[in-house]
């Protein structure tokens, strides 16, 4: 029988075998607190780095991952989650139940926090409050190259009090009947992403305690 020890040492060096040819989508969230998307397991885990491990949010929403890749994944974040150096683990409903089941393995103080919105048998660690069609277009606009900053703050479009605009107000007229070019309708915003809105709020909050 393979003892645990070996049989942890051989999933990490799976891991790492996979993860050298593999790349995740990566962006830096401020403060020491990295961010990885993953869309495909075992293959998307990022490889260890030289130097100091930082804390870090592992998005893993709607991707799917049979026991073997799951396994892989637990053995990844065991390598690299302490108290000091959390990962927060961004999951819905719609990640894969293998996946579900690692996450469920790890006990309060091991420095992993589970975040999402809670529905059906999915309880995160950290609830949020988002609807399904919501949470699906804040994730679609990550992909779709909207900066994260747009996704975990509330940023309404001013109103410009530009000439034209005043005119118009001034005169009551539309534009087309004072001579001033139309606006266009601006783009509506996508929505806040709002665990990965909670995961950086919680990090934030674990520096000011010097925590992390």
């Amino acid at each position: 029988m393979i003892s645990r020890p070996k049989l942890w040492r051989g999933l990490l060096f799976y891991v790492a075998q996979i993860a050298a040819s593999a790349a995740p989508m990566e962006h830096d969230l401020g403060q020491d607190l990295v961010f990885f998307r993953l869309h495909e397991l075992p293959a998307d885990l990022p490889s260890a780095r030289p130097g100091r491990t930082k804390p870090c949010v592992v998005d893993i929403r709607y991707v799917a991952a049979e026991p073997a890749a799951a396994s892989a994944f637990s053995a990844w974040i065991k390598f690299r989650a302490t108290v000091r150096t959390p990962v927060f683990v961004l999951a819905n409903a719609a990640t894969s139940a293998a996946l579900l089941q690692a996450l469920a393995e790890f006990e309060t103080g091991q420095g992993v926090i589970v975040i999402g919105a809670a529905r059906g048998p999915f309880q995160p660690d950290s609830g949020v409050t988002i609807s399904e069609e919501d949470e699906r277009k804040a994730f679609n606009a990550l992909e779709q190259g909207t900066p994260l900053v747009k996704l975990i703050a509330d940023q309404p479009d001013k109103v410009r009090n530009d000439e034209a605009s005043l005119v118009k107000e001034a005169l009551r007229e539309s534009p087309a009947e004072v001579g001033l070019p139309s606006r266009p309708t601006p783009r509506p915003s996508p929505p806040i992403d709002a665990a990965l809105q909670r995961a950086v709020h919680l990090h934030r909050a674990l520096r000011a305690w010097r925590r992390v």
